[in-house]
């Protein structure tokens, strides 16, 4: 049997977007990490997942791709996406987000996003 080394201990980043490290535009960007690219496994997933979606109203967004939720349950919920949401949300828009796998649909876009 192998020793095993215990992990780190991390000291959690509250309010912090982890993942924007080695980023530099947007436009540019290839990274399919979460607030990144929408990669087709995440979409599917959330596609045949439909009882996770939650309802909701964009309260606020602002030009740092930061996005504040209010569910249709009363709760409210902060999402980042790197590119801006490429200027699709609205205040007071109906939007409908993936509470596993962390997609955003506005209409008919779809974005990957990340908690906040």
């Amino acid at each position: 049997m192998s020793h095993r080394e215990p992990h780190a201990v991390t000291t959690p980043v509250t309010g912090a977007v982890m993942g924007t490290r080695g980023c530099e535009q947007a436009g540019a960007c290839t990274s399919e990490r979460a607030g990144h690219g929408l990669n087709a496994v995440q979409q599917r997933l959330a596609a045949v997942t439909a009882s996770k979606w939650i309802d909701a109203i964009v309260t606020s967004v602002d030009a740092n791709g930061f996005a504040w939720l209010a569910t249709l349950d009363g709760g409210i919920r902060r999402v980042w996406q790197h590119d801006a949401f490429a200027g699709a949300l609205e205040v007071g828009a109906p939007v409908a987000l993936h509470g596993v796998y962390g997609v955003l649909a506005v209409g008919a876009q779809q974005f990957s996003v990340a908690d906040a």
